[in-house]
Order: C-alpha cells, then structure tokens, then sequence
C-alpha cells in the first residue's frame, strides 16, 4: 500500500482524506472543526460513518482525533500505508515554486508568510508542526496553492507602486487556487486529447472562493487573485476588485484596519449584498422576485465576463473556457449567463448539453463554437497527493 494522507488545514479547522495516488482512490476522509472553541467536531467516513463531539484544544488534539476515528474501525494509523503526508499551504511566496519536503526551516518559512496569509499559514504551520510530531517517520511535503502562478511574468505580477515600498513588504501579485487551475487544466487537454502545452485556457474556478487563470500551454499567465485572496471576482463573503480610494475613504470616515479586514472577507461578496452567501440561495431568492439577489447574480457574472475579456485578450484568444468547483460545475444558469452574447468570440454555448444533468468532465459548447466551454470538476485533494508522491517516490 502506497497512500497519501492529505491534510488541508486552517486556524480552526482541519480536513483529511486518505488518498491513493495513482488512482485517486479515496479510502477515507473527514473533518476537524472548531479547534480551540470549547467543544470541538469531527466527522468521519472512512469504512463506516461517524460524527462526534469532544474538546479539540489544538491542532494536535485534532490529530490525535483523527487518529481515533481510524483505530474505532479497526484500522490503527500505523496499519494504513501511509507513505507521506501532504499538506496544502496557501502562500508560498515567492521563495516555493514546486512542492517541498518539510523540514524545521521550511515550517518556519511558512510561518514568516503568514503576514501575506493571515487566515491561512498561521493555521497551517501549527497543523504542519502538529503532523510532524505525531507522523515522525514518513516524509512531510508542502504543496502551495501560490506555486503554479509562479511563471506569470513580470508585467502580470507587478503593481505598479513605489518599488522600494513593494520590495519591502513583498507586494505583488501571488495568486491562489493554484492547485486547481493546475489539476483542471490539464484534465482539460485529457478531455480534447491534445496536449496541455499546445492550449489556451481560461479556467474560472467558481465556488465560495472564486478566481480566474490565464493558461498559457499548461504554465499560468494571469490570474485574478493578487497579494491575498481577496482581489478578482465577487466571492460568497469577499468583495473581489475594489477601487482603493473607496478603502481610503472608509479609514477617513472612521474604519480601522481590522474593520476594513472584517468588512471586505467577511461581510462582502454575495453576503453583503444580499444577506446570504451561498450562491444556491441567492439564485433561488433571485427565481422568487428579490431584486437585491437579481442583482448579486448579474454583479457576479458581470464580474465574471470582465477577467474572461481580460484574459481573451492577454492570451490572444483561447482554445477553451473550463467551468469548475461549485458554482462553476453546478450552475447551468450562471454559466449561460457568462458566456450569453459572446458569439463574436466564438463562444457559443449549447443550451441543451449546458442543462444536462450529466455529472464529470463534459463539453457544453455547441459544435460549431470555435471555443471548446467545457465542465471539469476540481479535485485538489488527489492533486496533492499526486504531487506528493512524484516528490518522495
């Protein structure tokens, strides 16, 4: 046995899946929630389902739940052929372009990065350090959800600041969903059969975080997410693109910093604008009448078309557009509306394939659309573990 225990970490969370590599066989999966809070979670499904409350007071706690849930199925950790561990680390910097093994000095490098990841590293190095200590003897490696955008040139990543004030506090732009745009664009070329390096992609991965990536012969060009997360497209509670004088204006009119954090990742986004962020909520309000979501969905999609425009332009056409996660594999309504009117691209959408109940990667565009639109769901999880494993062998 030959499998990989993926591990995608936060500050108070932490989900696990037990994966094959090869094969992207799941054996097992699940997830730690409310670490530090007085009464912690964890549900798991692995030979049989089970879901649980106790105190999970840190991420070894955590851990060490985990660890039970497989020993109350009979399947004791050490029994599961587990060769390496493979950690999602959202910010990498510009120091990680490919996955790494981890050692002391990389763990600290993660942890020095979660000034440009405030939500994500912090939470991350104490899973890493938490996995390390109760999995000493398999090898750890780092998997950065930053890494793929690492070959956007120059004039994709730069703001255009003062560069000793950019240099200083490492303002560019990183980029996220790396892992995604990865995995999809390359199940993409599978799914056309042809290589991944003779096309041009635009991915739009859509789901409560949502971003959009400039393909260019498998190596990204352009993404919409920038220095954090928060830039590009409407998102369930983040604003997306803001004018800056607009956050100027809000300090000016009394918001700190911690209120402007708050407003823009947690209170923005579908949620701001309707009162809910699930965007199966805001569709159904909208199918009932609601103005405020009518207009959330056409904000959503506006945005939406703008980086499709962007990147149609940066990429000098495209050999396809790649709907994935969520909202992008579930929505058929909100993949006609991006792609309504752009006949002129050579985008044409087939009504009836789009509103197909069929699940998987599937084509949706009409036959004589001069763009391959295509469906391609997600699959980080098995993306890490395949990294992983073409790491440690």
């Amino acid at each position: 046995m030959n499998r990989i225990l993926v591990i995608n970490a936060g500050s108070s969370s932490i989900k696990y899946q037990l994966i094959e590599p090869e094969t992207g066989e799941r054996f097992a999966s699940g997830l730690v929630e409310r670490i530090g809070e007085p009464e912690g979670r964890i549900a798991h499904r692995g030979a049989h389902q089970n879901e649980r409350s106790l105190p999970v007071p840190d991420h070894t706690a955590a851990f060490e739940a985990m660890v039970a849930a497989f020993a109350g199925e009979g399947a004791p950790i050490d029994a599961l052929g587990i060769v390496a561990v493979g950690h999602r680390v959202v910010q990498g910097g510009d120091a990680f372009v490919e996955p790494t093994l981890i050692d002391d000095e990389v763990a600290e490098r993660i942890l020095s990065l979660g000034a440009l990841a405030p939500l994500h590293n912090p939470g991350q190095y104490q899973a890493v350090a938490a996995a390390r200590s109760l999995f000493p003897d398999v090898p750890h490696v780092a998997v950065f959800d930053t890494a793929f955008h690492q070959t956007m040139p120059e004039r994709a990543y730069t703001y255009a600041i003062d560069r000793s004030a950019a240099a200083e506090h490492g303002v560019r732009r990183y980029g996220f969903h790396g892992i995604s745009h990865q995995v999809v664009s390359r199940r993409a070329a599978d799914l056309l059969g042809r290589p991944v390096d003779e096309l041009r992609q635009i991915v739009l991965h859509l789901g409560n975080g949502a971003s959009a990536c400039a393909v260019d012969r498998g190596r990204s060009v352009d993404t919409s997410m920038g220095l954090t997360p928060l830039e590009g497209l409407v998102m369930g509670s983040r604003s997306g693109d803001i004018d800056p004088g607009a956050l100027l204006h809000l300090l000016r009119g009394g918001y700190g910093a911690d209120d402007l954090d708050r407003l823009l990742n947690g209170r923005s986004g579908l949620l701001g604008l309707t009162g809910v962020g699930d965007f199966r909520d805001v569709r159904a309000a909208a199918d009932a009448g609601d103005e405020a979501a009518r207009l959330a969905i056409e904000v959503y999609a506006h945005r939406i078309r703008h980086y499709l425009g962007a990147y149609l332009a940066v990429l000098g056409g495209a050999d396809a557009i790649v709907f994935t996660a969520g909202v992008g594999e579930n929505s058929a309504a909100l993949r006609a509306e991006v792609c309504a009117g752009l006949e002129w691209f050579g985008i044409r959408l087939d009504a009836e394939r789009n509103g197909s109940a069929e699940r998987g990667a599937r084509r949706i565009g009409a036959d004589d659309s001069r763009v391959e639109i295509l469906v391609v769901p997600t699959d980080e999880e098995a993306e890490i573990a395949r990294q992983t494993h073409r790491l440690v062998g």
